[in-house]
């Protein structure tokens, strides 16, 4: 669980060397990090940042996560997400298919809205465990607003550069609006032994939203940059987190922003013999955005969107449509076949991921 003393990350496995940038220097404004997030976001859709000031909050939704799912299965299942295609709540271990022959996920998750987080004591879109509910003011709360301040400043800066008008971006990630921004805690199992290196515990995604904010205690995440065939481990760093471009900002910007291919297998080495556990905030756009490239509003996104194909950016859905798609048919209650992994899927760039 959070806090034992683990493996350290192998030395002899394929890592992807990521940027780090440095958040209190974005904040500040320098030029020169400023630089380095964009070319990151419009490169590799992923990056490290530290100094975001989050450690603390992290370590409180860590220890509530193991609490929560310390209880009795029949207990967690009182608060399962259903098949409807609604995110928010618990989703026990094999609800989700990994791939297309419908193999199951192994990993257990608890999603809990921004919207409930913040409207605390008021219940927007569901209730939680016990535990999660006495912390929603002292641990959810203070987490789900750090990571809207680290995410929210970094879509401030994709504004200036996309040159969108002032605030356009923040405007569509409204805090006091109903989105699909949630927090998630993810616990895998141990998952020792070559058997189940390569065997994926989440399948090969791009992520529903805009952006992700992950703190991660093990390896397994695996990314797959645009352009690359092979995957490779992008290795924790302590008091690092790690960012990445969703779905959403890749539509908006008409391709600039790019949202790369990612799945978590097993961690590497003796960390395989441990349970991991992760826990990301993702940012995503005001639900009854409509999910489509924002060329009137920017030459710059008017042009890079001619050079995709015609309608490559007009998804013809809501943003609250596109996730609740991409949320239910990953669903293995809601299977019939490889068309519904299919309909799961979002801008994923690599064939094999699809």
């Amino acid at each position: 669980m959070p806090g034992t003393a683990l493996p350290v990350f192998p030395d002899d496995v394929p890592v992807h060397s990521l940027p780090t940038i440095d958040f209190e220097l974005v904040k500040a404004d320098d030029p020169a990090e400023i630089d380095r997030l964009w070319e990151a976001a419009v490169t590799l859709g992923f990056w490290y940042l530290k100094n975001h000031g989050a450690e603390q909050e992290a370590k409180a939704m860590f220890e509530l996560g193991a609490e929560t799912f310390a209880l009795p299965l029949e207990e967690k299942l009182n608060y399962e997400q259903g098949d409807s295609g609604r995110s928010f709540g618990y989703k026990k271990i094999g609800g989700n298919a990994v791939d297309a022959s419908g193999l199951p996920d192994l990993t257990e998750f608890l999603n809990i809205a921004k919207d409930d987080a913040l409207a605390f004591p008021e219940v927007v879109h569901r209730t939680y465990p016990p535990a999660v509910t006495a912390a929603m003011p002292s641990v959810v709360r203070p987490f789900v607003c750090k990571s809207l301040e680290v995410n929210i400043t970094l879509l401030r800066i994709f504004t200036r550069r996309l040159g969108l008008p002032e605030g356009t971006l923040e405007k569509l990630h409204a805090r006091d609006l109903p989105s699909g921004s949630e927090a998630r805690v993810t616990r895998t199992p141990p998952m020792p032994g070559k058997d189940t290196a390569d065997r994926p515990a989440i399948g090969a995604h791009t992520d529903f939203g805009s952006l992700a904010f992950l703190h991660n205690i093990l390896g397994g995440l695996q990314v797959l940059l645009p352009g690359q065939t092979e995957w490779d481990y992008v290795k924790p760093i302590p008091e690092h987190a790690i960012c990445n471009v969703g779905d959403a900002l890749t539509v908006f910007s008409g391709g600039i922003l790019k949202s790369s291919v990612h799945r978590v297998v097993a961690p590497p080495g003796a960390q395989g013999e441990h349970e991991r556990w992760s826990l990301v905030f993702h940012t995503r756009p005001n639900g009854a955005q409509v999910l489509r490239a924002l060329v009137e509003d920017s030459p710059v996104i008017a042009e890079s969107a001619r050079q995709y194909p015609k309608g490559n950016f007009e998804t013809g859905s809501t943003v609250a449509e596109w996730y609740a798609r991409r949320t239910k048919y990953q669903r293995l209650g809601n299977r019939e076949g490889p068309q519904s992994w299919t309909a799961s899927r979002g801008t994923e760039h690599d064939p094999a991921a699809r």
